[in-house]
């Protein structure tokens, strides 16, 4: 279960805590940046679309497809970072919602051009990863996308390594995406594709 306590006391600090990760091309946020940029980029291929996303934080991304006209849908845990995202994106409709709950009722018969997460699913275990993003493809217009920028590795070797590296500072209450495995245990329900753009994070691409 997640517990939003943590997230509501760091939410002022949050943004500044991630760009020293980046910069310093850390784990957990090396290539925080160009994961955000990709998925955005993705996004802004159709105009004034509809748009949900899962775990927006202080709406570091979401922010600005809402200024690009895009009609936002978003899920958090935090009401400290909805109170931060909603002064950005005042007609958003923003749920304080725990996704291992599921999908809240008020959106299940919603189609959206593109789903989007980013550096929110590893609070999933694998097995809810997986269990989460089938009951995401229902909410994909016929060529809609989930975009999902997250820490992840291509192979639980690589995962092991960074893991081996990182040792002092690794959080073992997270649970990164490993793509073979994720591809695998999706292949009878949607395509899956991975980009990777640093040693510890890249950005996945669902359809149906």
């Amino acid at each position: 279960m997640l517990n939003n306590q943590g997230f509501n006391l760091w939410a002022d600090q949050y943004d500044q805590a991630v760009q020293v990760s980046e910069e310093n091309n850390l784990y957990p946020f090396a290539g925080y940046k160009q994961i955000l940029n990709i998925i955005f980029n993705e996004v802004m291929q159709k105009k004034n679309s509809n748009v949900l996303d899962i775990g927006f934080g202080t709406g570091v991304l979401t922010s600005k497809l809402y200024e690009n006209g895009h009609t936002i849908d978003g899920l958090d845990f935090s009401s400290k970072m909805i109170s931060i995202a909603i002064q950005k994106m005042p007609n958003a409709n923003l749920i304080e919602w725990d996704i291992s709950n599921g999908i809240p009722l008020e959106i299940q018969n919603n189609k959206y051009e593109s789903v989007v997460s980013t550096y929110t699913l590893h609070h999933l275990t694998d097995e809810e990863k997986v269990s989460f993003i089938k009951s995401l493809l229902p909410l994909l217009k016929e060529d809609g996308k989930i975009l999902i920028g997250d820490i992840s590795f291509e192979t639980r070797e690589q995962l092991d390594e960074c893991h081996h590296k990182s040792l002092d500072y690794w959080d073992h209450d997270e649970y990164y995406f490993v793509f073979n495995e994720l591809q695998t245990s999706l292949k009878n329900d949607c395509h899956c594709e991975f980009f990777p753009i640093s040693h510890c994070g890249g950005v996945f691409v669902i359809t149906k």
